[in-house]
């Protein structure tokens, strides 16, 4: 991956300023265009990108505003390492601003029941047995701390799954002019547990509350180690 986007492939010739806030991807802004756009670096192959299209599609369906991905002149979503999608104005979300998107996640997992996993993933559920998926290689990690959080994900049960956004925090949403709230940066989106999503909207228990935990854990191992250390310390 180049360490600036090829916006030409998009058609584009425009000044770029990087977005901060993100830990694990590069994500540029242009300016000065009608519509500004976002492009973004990304692990992720072309197959889990293509997947996005019917998930956003539903996250629509279901009131959220998605900041949909754009083909390339070469009719590609992803070159060299980098996606573009256009830039949502609006007002960014405080903490406490974020149960008030309970409605439209819930009618979003209703929707989304019934749609496969994502190429390359795996669920919580799998990991209780596979070692692989997504941004988890639990193979890197030690053998105590691997248990601990399969312990916490197999507290989960086996309730449905669903597509969950899997990154539900305020620097991922935007209140829109029109009052509806914008969902951003689906590079975690996987079919899981809903309540790897509901447990972010407000005090979850604890069962929830170490599952979540231990997720952020095992994505976070290999790519943000000395975070991942910071949370692996609040599992037991």
């Amino acid at each position: 991956m180049q360490e600036q986007p090829p916006i030409h492939c998009w058609g584009v010739s425009a000044e770029l300023r990087p977005l901060l806030g993100g830990h694990r991807n590069l994500a540029f802004r242009t300016v000065g265009l009608p519509h500004d756009l976002v492009f973004k670096s990304t692990r992720r192959s072309r197959e889990a990108i293509a997947w996005l299209s019917t998930v956003h599609a539903l996250a629509q369906q279901s009131g959220f505003v998605v900041p949909t991905l754009l083909k390339s002149t070469g009719g590609q979503y992803l070159v060299d390492g980098w996606t573009c999608e256009a830039f949502i104005h609006g007002r960014a979300f405080l903490p406490s601003d974020i149960p008030s998107i309970r409605r439209e996640i819930s009618r979003f997992h209703r929707l989304t029941e019934n749609v496969p996993q994502r190429p390359g993933f795996l669920s919580a559920r799998d990991l209780l047995t596979a070692t692989k998926g997504g941004d988890v290689d639990l193979d890197k990690m030690p053998a105590d701390l691997v248990e601990t959080c399969r312990r916490a994900w197999h507290k989960l049960g086996n309730g449905r799954h669903a597509v969950v956004h899997g990154d539900l925090t305020p620097g991922n949403l935007v209140r829109c002019a029109d009052g509806r709230a914008a969902l951003l940066d689906w590079d975690e989106c996987r079919r899981d547990h809903p309540q790897f999503d509901i447990g972010c909207l407000g005090p979850a228990c604890a069962t929830v509350q170490q599952a979540l935990w231990a997720w952020e854990t095992a994505c976070s191992w290999e790519i943000e180690p000395v975070h991942a250390l910071q949370v692996a310390a609040r599992l037991c």
